[in-house]
């Protein structure tokens, strides 16, 4: 792979990390009952929202990841982790805060992701894609890791629809000739706008119905129809 034409400054991508750690302790600390975990547990989770977007990009563009050559990103992450658990109680009670960081982080992740795909000079749709899993990517680690349905999956609130559109806006305004820098920029705002606004309105995509899934069933014969 040639080398990239953009590089994604240290200070930006570690922003990235320690956004994605407060809000990774957060989302850890929360839990009550037997999934509550101890202090490592938190900080873990915190560690891996923060760490595992940038390490899914740069094994997608099969890159050394960034994390693992250089000290500052697991000691970002860490103690983002730390400071995450900390205020945790204050936090939850700022639902607004929590939000806006979920938003910010996702399209971060997502700008990252596309711009440093970009760089290394992929085609549009394969730029995109990657922009998609680094946004996601940690939700997904975090959730495999708790042994819960991966949210992406399910019914919720736009969270790849929201990256993808950021991602999809890079690419499109960098092949008009747009600077790198402000399409990111504005990719992580539209990002951010779409998950709040679907956050706020409870928007998602269609679900498959079970009714749907019922009328199949009759038309084919192979599953009998539970009637309530």
């Amino acid at each position: 792979m040639t080398e990239p034409t953009f590089t994604i400054p240290l200070w930006a991508d570690l922003l990235g990390v320690g956004l994605g750690g407060v809000q990774g302790a957060m989302f850890a600390s929360g839990f009550r009952g037997e999934r509550r975990l101890d202090l490592l547990g938190v900080a873990i989770i915190g560690i891996m929202i923060g760490m595992g977007g940038g390490l899914i990009r740069d094994i997608l563009l099969g890159q050394p990841p960034a994390s693992l050559h250089s000290n500052w990103y697991l000691l970002t992450a860490g103690g983002a982790a730390l400071v995450g658990m900390l205020l945790a109680g204050l936090f939850q009670r700022l639902n607004a805060v929590v939000v806006g960081l979920d938003a910010v982080v996702i399209g971060m992740f997502g700008a990252f992701g596309t711009s440093k795909a970009i760089a290394f000079g992929l085609p549009e749709v394969p730029a995109v894609f990657i922009g998609v899993c680094a946004a996601a990517g940690g939700g997904v680690l975090r959730d495999m890791l708790m042994g819960l349905p991966v949210s992406i999956m399910h019914v919720g609130s736009l969270y790849a629809v929201a990256a993808g559109a950021g991602c999809a806006f890079i690419v499109i305004a960098h092949g008009l000739g747009m600077g790198i820098v402000p399409a990111a920029i504005i990719g992580i705002v539209l990002t951010a706008i779409i998950r709040v606004l679907a956050v706020a309105f409870d928007l998602s995509l269609p679900e498959q119905r079970a009714l749907y899934r019922r009328r199949v069933a009759a038309e084919t014969g192979m599953i009998p129809i539970i009637r309530p």
